[in-house]
């Protein structure tokens, strides 16, 4: 486990950080670290954040276990642990079953992925490892998605890979956000 190289900011800087803690409370059950460590100390940050996240909830047509299929799985190769908390978070959040999120490790041969999946992880697994994806992987991504879909995968392997290398090298680890959402679950 990476030691958090910066303090957490817990006094929101401006009005809008603190709309985003309200929200962020209301959601997720507490403040998440990268808002108190990164955004509280750059309050601009917020208003890119908000946007990404409008645009991945509500302009996307993805459908929302495959977006968040994909941006785990982005980042468990990368291993950042507070954005596969997140992630698993969401899942519990919109109901969705964890159970493949577990079997993401071997998503390649498990019989919880459909071809569809498979081609996703497959495209979003190598333009991670190696920032561009041969012919064979594209040719089979185009089999089962629309160029619109190719963009939106495209988009969310991108945006994965971003949040990472922020979390990363700051030491910014999970934030027992799953486990929280499975307490509400139960409580709610």
């Amino acid at each position: 486990m990476t030691t958090l190289r910066l303090d957490p900011i817990d006094q929101p800087p401006t009005l809008l950080a603190r709309i985003a803690a309200l929200m962020m409370r209301r959601e997720l059950g507490k403040v998440m670290t990268p808002a108190r460590v990164l955004y509280n100390r750059v309050p601009r940050m917020y208003n890119v954040s908000w946007q990404l996240v409008k645009l991945q909830r509500d302009g996307l047509v993805l459908e929302q276990d495959l977006r968040l299929l994909v941006q785990t799985w982005v980042a468990m190769i990368n291993r950042c642990a507070f954005c596969i908390d997140i992630s698993k978070a969401q899942a519990v959040q919109r109901r969705l079953p964890l159970d493949k999120f577990h079997a993401l490790p071997d998503w390649r041969t498990s019989p919880l992925f459909s071809d569809r999946e498979r081609a996703a992880l497959a495209y979003a697994d190598e333009a991670t490892r190696h920032k561009q994806v041969d012919d064979a992987t594209f040719d089979e991504l185009r089999q089962h998605f629309s160029e619109r879909e190719i963009v939106e995968i495209t988009f969310l392997n991108a945006l994965e890979n971003f949040y990472n290398l922020m979390n990363l090298p700051l030491g910014i680890e999970e934030d027992g956000l799953c486990a929280l959402a499975e307490e509400r679950q139960r409580e709610g």
